[in-house]
């Protein structure tokens, strides 16, 4: 299984299911599972009981993973999704590139 390709702190655009469209940073990665937590996407409602005196329980909203290859990284130039790829740099470090503009992420 390749590694991914997006990282924490991308910008990303859901492409399938019901939060198509819906754009947040990625949060957390979880490689083993091929998945990716993004803020503000895939919420589902928890119900947690009040585990010490100072913890509150309730119904609180927590982000769910989502499969990985239905998120785009957005371009940094235009906005748009795009597909990542890597380059070598004259001194030999390798950087992420967006394939639509050639701008590196």
């Amino acid at each position: 299984m390749p590694g991914l390709r997006i990282k924490k702190g991308d910008r990303v655009r859901v492409l399938t299911g019901k939060d198509r469209g819906k754009e947040g940073v990625v949060m957390r990665v979880l490689p083993a599972e091929n998945k990716v937590i993004v803020d503000g996407v895939n919420v589902a409602k928890r119900h947690t009981k009040a585990r010490t005196a100072t913890m509150q329980g309730g119904i609180i909203d927590k982000d769910m993973p989502i499969p990985a290859p239905n998120v785009a990284v957005i371009s940094p130039g235009d906005g748009k999704p795009t597909r990542v790829g890597y380059k070598l740099n004259p001194d030999g470090s390798k950087v992420r590139v967006c394939k639509r503009t050639g701008a590196e992420l």
